[in-house]
């Protein structure tokens, strides 16, 4: 994994490093800090309850459904790498790989859109 906190897969997916802070006051992508993404969930480490959040979290941030995140490594401790399918949008800190995708700002937002150009 690159020193980025993610790398393409193929032309659609997305392999993604994350360290994730349980129990947080809020839930927060906080961006790459060494080389993995950190984001903040307010669900607790129990029972798989912070994975199930964070899976949601995720799959909201990047706009796709729940089915489109896929946990790969991590399912008991705080660093984890996901796969996140054909993502339509991208936060802060990962860019576009992809020469299929054209990246649309969207106005007053933090998080770029991609659509398959025609």
């Amino acid at each position: 994994m690159a020193a980025t906190g993610y790398v393409w897969e193929g032309t659609t997916d997305l392999i993604l490093q994350v360290r994730v802070q349980p129990r947080a006051s809020r839930n927060e992508w906080v961006g790459l800090q060494e080389d993995r993404f950190r984001v903040r969930i307010t669900a607790p480490p129990v029972d798989g309850q912070a994975n199930m959040h964070l899976r949601a979290f995720l799959a909201d941030l990047f706009g796709v459904a729940k089915s489109q995140v896929t946990l790969l490594a991590g399912e008991k401790g705080r660093d984890k790498r996901w796969r996140i399918i054909a993502p339509e949008q991208l936060p802060p800190g990962i860019e576009s790989d992809c020469s299929r995708y054209t990246i649309r700002r969207k106005p007053n937002a933090t998080t770029r859109s991609c659509k398959v150009a025609p």
